[in-house]
């Protein structure tokens, strides 16, 4: 499955950190009942790996990925235990589009973003979104890099989601509002799907005009 394939089963894709094995289980099916079944597992915690193992085994009709890497080492890793993609907070020295696995590599600039396209790369994430510019810097990118399209990360919640997937650069955003760490914890994963049924749910709602 190419990324683009990928990144477009479903509008959000849930960011996930993980401190316990047996939860990734029912998350990832709470996830995936609720209509996302794009999940990126980040290798921010010590059981991320075993996590990601648990889910790509137990969760039917998960798509599951590996988030923060930030070294050829870990996507070589991701891609060792199974992942379908993985995510960086930024562009890898060395790495480019034609790897083990597919990478979605994040930018920030201009300077990265053309960095990027020359690496093989047509799919960015905008990182962290919130703080680079947002909406109005994705408008910006549309005109001189029509060729590039963005799943925006960080600072990406319920209340602005669908401001970015209404632009014409964007195929999905990422975040972490639909797997609450409290929720997580609680094993409340009658919300999380609940969560996970909205965001889906964003597609369907029609595009607001964009602007610049």
């Amino acid at each position: 499955m190419s990324l683009a394939e990928i990144l477009t089963r479903a509008p959000v894709i849930p960011v996930l950190v993980i401190d316990e094995v047996a939860h990734a289980i029912p998350l990832g099916r709470a996830l995936v009942a609720g209509g996302l079944s794009v999940l990126e597992v980040t290798f921010r915690t010590p059981v991320a790996a075993a996590c990601i193992e648990a889910m790509i085994a137990e969760v039917e009709g998960a798509v599951v990925g590996a988030g923060t890497v930030i070294n050829g080492a870990m996507r070589q890793r991701a891609a060792d235990l199974g992942c379908a993609f993985t995510v960086s907070p930024g562009l890898i020295a060395g790495e480019r589009a034609d790897g083990p696995v597919p990478l979605l590599p994040g930018i920030a600039t201009p300077t990265e973003l053309i960095a990027g396209l020359a690496a093989g790369f047509e799919v960015f994430k905008l990182f962290p979104a919130n703080i680079v510019g947002g909406v109005g810097a994705l408008k910006a990118f549309h005109s001189p890099f029509p060729q590039a399209r963005f799943c925006p990360t960080g600072g990406v919640s319920a209340a602005n989601a669908a401001d970015y997937l209404a632009l014409p650069n964007v195929v999905c955003v990422g975040g972490s509002w639909v797997a609450p760490a409290e929720a997580v914890r609680a094993g409340d994963w009658d919300r999380i799907t609940r969560l996970a049924r909205e965001a889906a749910a964003l597609a369907q709602r029609p595009a607001s005009p964009v602007e610049g």
